[in-house]
């Protein structure tokens, strides 16, 4: 596997390394002991996957609030997403700034989210489906969200005609000091 570091420390973009013949190809997308390796958390203790019917349906943007603090690490098997994580810790000098990443069936490539990012996703396409692994079981007294279209974020969504659910919509958008 590659790992590529993006622009707020401790987030990468994992590609496989995929061996081919006249079948096709195999390739690993998980092994412990190298993420170990590369500095990242390996746990996994939880895998959640989500359906999409239409494209433009954003889910986000949500992390967990120590304890219970989350890695992700997110793919997408079918259709495509804008992947987007959000720098949420207190003490980080990237703290708000987001980055995005499109993920698809295509380029097989895998987000890792560290501890400390809000997540989200806006679907590129219709009938997609996205599968994750998680570091730590959900608790629902630690959720976080932030509003997904938050002016003092600035998060450019690729698509303007959204379908967001009704507990995101409701999100508390940040202070304009913040």
């Amino acid at each position: 596997m590659k790992y590529q570091e993006l622009g707020l420390r401790g987030a990468y973009v994992i590609s496989p390394e995929p061996i081919s013949d006249v079948r096709g190809f195999f390739a690993r997308v998980w092994d412990a002991g190298e993420f170990t390796g590369h500095g990242l958390d390996a746990t996994v203790v939880q895998c959640n996957m989500s359906f999409n019917l239409k494209r433009g349906t954003v889910r986000g943007m949500h992390f967990q609030r120590p304890p219970h603090e989350e890695v992700k690490l997110v793919r997408c098997h079918r259709g495509s997403i804008f992947d987007v994580i959000v720098d949420v810790r207190p003490s980080s000098p990237t703290r708000l700034r987001w980055e995005g990443v499109v993920l698809d069936a295509e380029n097989r490539l895998a987000l890792y989210v560290p501890k400390g990012f809000a997540h989200g996703y806006q679907t590129l396409e219709d009938d997609t489906e996205v599968f994750y692994q998680v570091s730590e079981y959900y608790h629902p007294e630690s959720e976080g969200a932030l509003l997904w279209n938050d002016p003092a974020v600035g998060i450019r969504w690729p698509i303007t005609d959204v379908i967001v659910s009704e507990k995101d919509r409701k999100a508390a958008p940040l202070p304009a000091q913040a």
